[in-house]
């Protein structure tokens, strides 16, 4: 199965939150962009920490037909050409099974680790700014549990005991997300060109936040956007080694400017 395009020898993979959209979901200055790439046949394919429910509603909302990966790299979906027939990719454990490995690392931790799913709607719209039909979609959850960040001084300790319940844990902007472990965005990408028989594809990838880093690191071309205060800590290093470029400003105005800069010269 192939992607619908005459250039996808390059693929711009990008995360959504903090990255193609700011942290209001406004991703306005990013459509001119997203308009000109598809002109031009280049597949556009979201990785987010997002529900599969959201991303197609923001695929519907802006005119996306690509393959799209959720849930932090828990699974990924498709429609197969001319369809609307949907295909999907599962690479993580279900979020039942997470959701009771959850309670488990909270039992040897010492405290309850709060998922996302048990806050009230008031809580989740104060957390996230999301309401309505918004916070429906984003409980939809299959192959993640989002939960509220622990304090930093626990996180090392948190990190070893999923480990040893065969999980990892990811953090976004808002939350921490418990994952299968090996599941990420970056093992998601290497899938889903094995699964569409495309292994010579280039990845551009664009990324805001450290549950982003899997993706950049296999990425032919990585770029960080940045918030309005600057680039993710977790980022840094890769910036300042020149694996990681830096996107001139920040969120879907940065990642408009960088996509036209490097595909220009590409």
């Amino acid at each position: 199965m192939k992607l619908n395009s005459n250039n996808s020898n390059w693929w711009i993979v990008t995360d959504i939150d903090g990255t193609l959209m700011d942290h209001d979901y406004n991703l306005e200055p990013a459509l001119p962009t997203i308009k000109w790439l598809k002109e031009l046949s280049i597949p556009i394919i979201p990785c987010t920490s997002k529900t599969a429910s959201e991303v197609r509603e923001l695929r519907r909302d802006i005119g996306l037909l690509d393959p799209f990966i959720v849930e932090n790299g828990g699974a990924v979906y498709g429609n197969k050409p001319s369809s609307d027939i949907e295909w999907e990719l599962v690479l993580g454990e279900r979020y039942e099974d997470l959701r009771s490995k959850l309670k488990l690392i909270s039992l040897e931790l010492g405290y309850s680790l709060k998922p996302l799913n048990d806050l009230t709607n008031i809580e989740i719209s104060e957390l996230t700014g999301l309401k309505g039909k918004a916070i429906e979609l984003a409980l939809d959850r299959q192959w993640s549990v989002p939960f509220l960040n622990p304090p930093n001084s626990d996180r090392n300790r948190l990190s070893e005991i999923a480990l040893g319940y065969g999980t990892t844990i990811y953090q976004g902007n808002r939350m921490s997300h418990l994952l299968a472990k090996g599941s990420h965005k970056g093992r998601a990408v290497v899938k889903l060109k094995r699964f569409l028989n495309q292994p010579d594809a280039k990845i551009i990838a664009l990324g805001d936040s450290q549950n982003d880093l899997p993706l950049l690191e296999i990425a032919d071309k990585a770029i960080v956007v940045p918030s309005k205060s600057g680039p993710n800590p977790f980022l840094k290093h890769g910036i300042e080694t020149g694996n990681f470029a830096l996107a001139p400003a920040p969120h879907s105005e940065g990642w408009s400017l960088a996509i036209r800069d490097l595909i220009s010269r590409i």
